[in-house]
């Protein structure tokens, strides 16, 4: 049985290890890794989200509708690569599980049987602002530490967020002079 000091030597060790140089502050890294993270937890549980909706669309608008998710999800999923390697190229760690996504998300699961294509646009283009709005604060927490390549990915992910919502909601609008 390993002792409380055992432990914490191991996981001294297992920093040090996986630790890269850096010129940031140790606490700047513990934090921009932190939220890296919780993003990266995040854009996961979106990625999937859309994914679900791309298979299960169904009406009129099917093809477009398809095929609009079908993009949003390829560019969600081309986050995650980048998020977690920003993480490890400043010294931090990483998502290890499904488990740590499930914890660290916070994009609702919707696990109903059937969703109208409306309520399902309506659903991501909540989900994207609510990424917009955690990118942001991780991007804030970038400028505390001095991190201006994190930042600076980051900018182009709320752009990239941003459009997604642009679409979402312009896809939900209803026509110029229609009653609502």
């Amino acid at each position: 049985m390993m002792t409380d000091k055992a432990v914490a030597a191991g996981a001294a060790h297992v920093r040090t290890y996986l630790g890269t140089p850096t010129d940031l502050a140790h606490e700047a890294v513990r934090d921009i890794a932190a939220g890296l993270k919780a993003v990266l937890a995040d854009v996961f549980a979106l990625y999937i989200k859309t994914k679900n909706f791309h298979w299960h669309m169904s009406g009129r608008h099917f093809r477009d509708y398809h095929l609009l998710l079908d993009e949003q999800s390829s560019q969600i999923f081309a986050m995650t690569d980048p998020l977690a390697e920003r993480a490890r190229k400043i010294g931090g760690n990483t998502l290890h599980s499904v488990g740590e996504i499930a914890r660290l998300t916070k994009v609702a699961d919707n696990d109903a049987d059937y969703v109208t294509p409306e309520d399902m646009l309506a659903e991501l283009r909540e989900d994207n602002m609510a990424l917009t709005a955690r990118l942001r604060a991780v991007h804030a927490v970038c400028d505390e530490g001095n991190d201006v390549a994190t930042a600076s990915l980051i900018e182009n992910w709320i752009d990239e967020t941003e459009r997604r919502t642009w679409f979402l909601f312009e896809a939900t609008r209803p026509a110029f002079g229609a009653n609502s």
